[in-house]
């Protein structure tokens, strides 16, 4: 494969995966835009900091976030069908998404034969409250675990003594030594590390990322983020001993990703950095 392990790639996530060969990454977690920059901007001032709610709020509206939604059909389409080339047998596919979006990308993991192996409801109990009272506070994230379902027998790998016995003390729902259920109680506050340099608007928690390439790879893997973002999952597969590619269309996240990468809580060499544009 032309494109170096542990790196960050600076370019479009749909044309840079073109160029990887079949069957070559080991795991995949897609956080795409939700396409949900519509209607009027806001923010919430949460300066009296209440307890478990974190800092400041603000709507996510940017360019990368609002497109016809036949425009997103079709963007949606193709990079997932690049997933599921590059995937192996052997592989998952993790995809965040909300009500704005989820729906949507079930239907065309159906259409490419992408077998959906359970829905996940991230629940998070310090979430974004109503402001209008005119709806139902949103609290929870989807997320579709996934197989790149290519004939034969399924091969996926999974952890299963890890989603039983791991040490989940922080989510509410897990019961210790009992089987892991569909929602995860996990808060979407970050370690003060995660946004030390900076943050994107839609970052996740890394125990939140953790816990899936936990559950889904195993130590020296490749972890492919086709929306890197900040660098997150990049971040957790490290600090996992698991090998990564990031892909990011936005310079400022490249840096921001290179910033955080430098400093991860692990004894890996750091020399598997890389940053560069494609």
């Amino acid at each position: 494969m032309d494109i170096p392990l542990n790196s960050i790639i600076h370019g479009d996530c749909i044309s840079v995966m073109q160029k990887m060969p079949d069957n070559s990454v080991d795991l995949v977690i897609a956080d795409p835009p939700y396409n949900l920059s519509k209607g009027t901007a806001w923010k919430w001032d949460n300066s009296a900091h209440l307890p478990g709610m974190g800092g400041n709020w603000n709507k996510v509206m940017e360019d990368w976030d609002n497109l016809d939604i036949v425009e997103y059909f079709k963007f949606t389409s193709l990079w997932l069908a690049e997933v599921k080339r590059i995937t192996k047998p052997t592989g998952s596919i993790w995809t965040f998404g909300s009500y704005h979006n989820i729906g949507l990308v079930n239907f065309i993991c159906q259409i490419l034969d992408i077998e959906i192996i359970n829905e996940v409801v991230w629940y998070k109990r310090n979430a974004f409250p109503n402001l209008s009272g005119r709806r139902l506070t949103a609290s929870h994230e989807t997320i579709l675990w996934s197989h790149p379902h290519k004939g034969g027998d399924r091969k996926y790998y999974f952890n299963y003594e890890e989603s039983k016995f791991g040490d989940y003390s922080y989510d509410r729902l897990k019961t210790p030594e009992k089987q892991m259920r569909t929602v995860w109680d996990i808060p979407n506050n970050k370690e003060r590390r995660e946004i030390e340099f900076g943050k994107h608007p839609t970052q996740k928690p890394l125990r939140l990322l953790k816990r899936m390439i936990q559950l889904t790879s195993k130590q020296g893997d490749l972890i492919l983020t086709p929306f890197a973002g900040s660098g997150s999952e990049c971040l957790a597969a490290m600090e996992l001993g698991r090998n990564y590619i990031g892909i990011e269309i936005e310079s400022k996240f490249v840096d921001l990703a290179k910033l955080r990468l430098k400093t991860p809580q692990t004894e890996l060499d750091l020399s598997r950095l890389a940053v560069f544009d494609a």
